[in-house]
């Protein structure tokens, strides 16, 4: 079945971001490369966009999804926390904008084998890319302490039931490992309460997406890119920032806060922007999309 991936926040993306002809931008999650082809299509004829992701699968994937563009789009391999590192290497300059989408790939949610889903029977890893480190969710789950849990639960995922869910884990892993997405959703079901069940968000949606930000550290890695961001744009540089969940906009927001409070941007979205109910009809995956701008002073 083909997946057909639709970027959020298209309209607001052009907007804040304002490619214009021969002009160059940086894609730190090109993903399915869909925010890239928009801005290919508006930076002709010579401005190019440098595609970044830390899938090699996706990076491939574009190379043939985006081939007529292949003459203005540089693909690389790695993680957005190197940013600065790759933009000098490649010396890819002027940059007039960086668009950072913190968003989960519809790829790793619908073709991956790696667990991130909890629709899916797979094993627990969740690792982006198993080249980086060795943390999986399954190990979390079966080796952190029930304190370590419930800690991650609550705190990455803002779940309510993270205590009763990290009690039922440690106990049923006393039984045996825990290896598989299904198990553990079976688990998450046991401990909350049926009412909570029918809700719009699946009741393994909070759990899953924290143990997913734990295995790829993937708060840090914000923390990490923003300061990069700002370093490697020139007075007049844009940057939009597309989070999905309150803690990653919340580290947005503080961030950009404190460098317009030392005059270093100009903050152009003083709420975050989000998606018109129009598109969210069209795309739920956009429902939590929160949009952040900024020029560089």
């Amino acid at each position: 079945m083909a997946i057909i991936h639709i970027p959020v926040l298209k309209k607001e993306v052009l907007n804040y971001l304002s490619p214009g002809q021969n002009e160059n931008f940086v894609d730190c999650t090109i993903g399915e490369g869909g925010h890239t082809k928009l801005i290919l299509e508006k930076n002709l004829p010579n401005g190019k966009v440098l595609g970044i992701d830390l899938d090699p699968a996706q990076i491939e994937n574009d190379k043939w999804q985006l081939a007529d563009y292949k003459e203005r789009l540089i693909l690389e391999n790695s993680s957005y926390i190197n940013l600065k590192e790759i933009v000098e290497r490649l010396n890819f300059a002027p940059i007039n904008g960086i668009l950072l989408d913190l968003g989960m790939s519809s790829i790793h949610l619908d073709k991956s084998t790696k667990g991130f889903s909890f629709q899916l029977d797979q094993s627990l890893d969740m690792r982006y890319d198993d080249r980086l480190n060795d943390l999986t969710a399954e190990k979390i789950i079966n080796e952190w302490s029930e304190e370590r849990i419930e800690k991650i639960i609550e705190e990455y995922g803002e779940e309510k039931f993270a205590r009763k869910i990290a009690k039922k884990i440690v106990e049923e892993r006393k039984k045996g490992r825990i290896k598989s997405t299904f198990q553990l959703v079976k688990i998450i079901k046991e401990v909350i309460p049926a009412r909570f069940q029918n809700e719009k968000i699946h009741c393994a949606t909070r759990t899953f997406q924290a143990l997913r930000i734990a295995v790829n550290d993937e708060l840090g890695n914000v923390e990490k890119v923003l300061p990069q961001a700002i370093s490697v744009l020139p007075p007049g540089g844009r940057l939009v920032v597309i989070s999905f969940h309150s803690l990653e906009d919340r580290i947005v927001k503080n961030f950009l806060n404190q460098k317009s409070k030392e005059g270093l941007i100009k903050i152009l979205t003083k709420k975050p922007v989000t998606a018109e109910a129009s598109e969210i009809r069209e795309n739920s995956r956009s429902r939590s999309a929160k949009l952040r701008a900024i020029i560089k002073i």
